[in-house]
């Protein structure tokens, strides 16, 4: 699970937060420093293991979480909002670093987000929740093509789907109002 907000342990290094799970879970020494290596080079953070998460940025700090979930071996990853906290560039450069994760894995992610343009970049399947009681309204396909890079978002495919689901939710809030 990762969350919006940054959940390291902040006495421990990037390091070590990432072999957390990994110790809690038996594995030995030698194996948690080769799964948190790589995971620590696939999300970026080379040569920053022993520093602490106060040392780093917003990113660096989601980071971190991601390779920390991901050294795991998660049959599902669940990310609530984890990108929601940080600056558009951040956010743009995390989605891209996820999506080549899930491409190269192919693992289940479940992502909230309340961003549209988020949820059509990342996602495969869009599901719009109801006001009142939250059950799923709709589940839209999103047919966009691997590997997606953020230029995806300039075309009339993008756009077309991203007015589906603005008035879909906007009918739902609207709906919700009435009531």
């Amino acid at each position: 699970m990762v969350f919006q907000s940054y959940t390291l342990f902040p006495w421990l290094t990037i390091e070590q937060n990432v072999r957390f799970g990994l110790r809690e879970r038996g594995m030995s020494a030698a194996e948690q420093k080769e799964r948190s290596d790589f995971f620590i080079q696939r999300v970026g953070l080379r040569g920053f293991e022993h520093h602490y998460p106060k040392q780093l940025s917003g990113g660096m700090q989601q980071r971190t979480a991601i390779a920390r979930a991901l050294a795991n071996d998660p049959k599902i990853l669940l990310l609530d909002e984890p990108f929601g906290a940080l600056d558009n560039q951040t956010r743009v450069l995390m989605q891209e670093l996820l999506l080549g994760i899930w491409e190269a894995s192919r693992k289940t992610v479940l992502f909230v987000t309340h961003d549209i343009d988020e949820a059509i970049f990342m996602a495969n399947r869009v599901a719009v929740f109801s006001a009142r009681p939250g059950r799923i309204k709709s589940e839209i396909a999103v047919d966009f093509p691997h590997p997606r890079h953020y230029t995806v978002k300039t075309t009339p495919e993008f756009s077309a789907l991203k007015a589906r689901l603005t008035e879909e939710i906007r009918a739902e809030a609207m709906a919700s109002a009435e009531h």
